[in-house]
């Protein structure tokens, strides 16, 4: 059997410190938890940057190092600093060897970093996944961060390591909670299909703001438990989570191979906990890994404004379509290119949805964002200007008088530098699991 204790859904969401306490007491056989995702878009890889904040990630890896200490296990994270990129990756190593100097605790690190050249990468034979981006060779070419999924094959190869923390670059979600139950022999179907359950900590429980989950994995299935006062596991919400993030609720592609759970069977052994059996791993010949790339795809400038009067709040869109349409044309006359884009959302009425919102709503006020992207920093700048005098006194015809609107900020316009695009969602087929990778070890203290 392999206990999995997992503190919470990400590095930098929090976890509850006496759950924690609790898995500890349990004693498990490894510390897993995540560091990334690509959910709140491409600029965290492009730029190769944590989304947390520094002094949050370090209180909450402090307590981890320091439970990982007196348990006397592996503590693994994976897509480390939220992109997994190679310099987030180093980005940890550094607070890691920063904390065990407070601590006092010599360690023994391991990096699987997962970087790939980008110009490597453009002459490479890849496969696009369905709605992966129409993209040239070129686009990969000027990717500034491209980076592959590893595997378990490759967190097994850094655990049999015998470092006391491994830090992984991109990493599958589950990829990190299945390695070791994959090497201890467990069911290899139930090694995935827990890790799937557990990649978000309790997400799977009926308090999944809790964080901390245990995940026992044997011969014949998994079970899963979380661990704060509160929070239980239902079969419902062990199954449901087969959905999150996953286009189909029964099957899930992994490195190596997919899991398939249609056989599956969850059963509540009390009111906390639940028992999985039935799931099967299905490898495939040929060995693949994901590969995700961002690229900058212009540079932004914003300006915000303010409606209030009812006129014009009730007929917003026909003012920010015209303004559109007239600062387009005005650009084009003056800076002579097309090469630009304008767009005007509206806070309060259909920001989210544009043309696809359908529920109908009487707002006081309409916020206005207004979004000018361009080649150069510069371009958007001077667009953002030409673009001002519309925010600001646009009328909705031109017989009537001229309004004056309200900017949140002078000068209005804000740099928002770089913008950057998914560039990648495509397979790379490897003769060996380590080839996209690289391990090192590192010793502290």
């Amino acid at each position: 059997m392999t206990r999995v204790l997992i503190p919470s859904g990400a590095l930098g969401l929090n976890y509850d410190q006496a759950a924690l306490e609790r898995g500890i007491a349990n004693r498990p056989d490894i510390i897993v938890i995540d560091g990334g995702s690509t959910d709140s878009g491409p600029a965290y890889l492009g730029r190769g940057v944590s989304k947390y904040a520094r002094a949050s990630t370090k209180v909450e890896w402090a307590g981890l190092m320091a439970a990982r200490a007196k348990a006397g296990v592996p503590l693994v994270i994976g897509t480390a600093g939220t992109c997994g990129a190679d310099t987030a990756v180093d980005w940890m190593l550094e607070l890691t060897r920063e904390i065990a100097t407070e601590q006092g605790t010599p360690v023994k690190i391991a990096t699987l970093k997962s970087g790939q050249d980008p110009e490597a990468i453009a002459k490479a034979n890849l496969s696009p996944l369905p709605g992966a981006p129409d993209v040239t060779t070129e686009d990969i070419a000027a990717c500034s961060n491209i980076v592959a999924l590893a595997g378990a094959e490759q967190v097994t190869q850094a655990l049999n390591t015998g470092a006391d923390i491994l830090i992984c670059g991109r990493a599958t979600d589950t990829a990190i909670i299945a390695a070791l139950p994959l090497q201890n022999g467990d069911h290899a179907g139930a090694a995935w299909h827990g890790a799937k359950i557990g990649e978000c900590g309790a997400l799977c429980a009926t308090n999944p703001q809790s964080g901390v989950l245990q995940v026992d994995f044997d011969a014949t299935g998994f079970t899963i438990t979380p661990l704060a006062d509160g929070a239980h596991a239902t079969p419902h919400t062990v199954y449901a989570h087969m959905l999150y993030e996953n286009s189909d609720p029964f099957i899930l592609y992994e490195p190596g191979g997919y899991l398939d759970v249609r056989d599956a069977t969850y059963t509540a052994l009390d009111d906390r906990r639940v028992r999985v059996e039935g799931s099967a791993w299905v490898p495939s010949e040929d060995y693949t890994v994901k590969l995700e790339g961002a690229r900058v795809a212009g540079y932004q400038v914003v300006a915000m404004a303010l409606l209030r009067d009812t006129r014009y709040v009730a007929n917003a869109q026909v003012w920010a379509d015209d303004i559109a349409t007239k600062a387009r044309a005005k650009v084009e006359a003056r800076l002579g290119t097309t090469d630009f884009h304008i767009e005007l959302r509206l806070i309060g009425q259909n920001a989210s949805f544009g043309p696809l919102e359908t529920k109908a709503s009487s707002p006081n006020e309409i916020g206005v964002t207004a979004i000018v992207t361009a080649p150069t920093e510069a371009r958007a700048e001077e667009i953002a200007k030409i673009l001002n005098p519309y925010l600001l006194h646009h009328p909705l015809t031109q017989e009537e008088e001229q309004p004056t609107f309200a900017f949140l900020f002078s000068p209005p316009e804000m740099k928002r530098g770089a913008t950057y695009a998914f560039t990648l969602h495509h397979t790379m087929t490897l003769n060996d699991p380590m080839e996209a990778f690289r391990l090192e070890v590192h010793e502290h203290g």
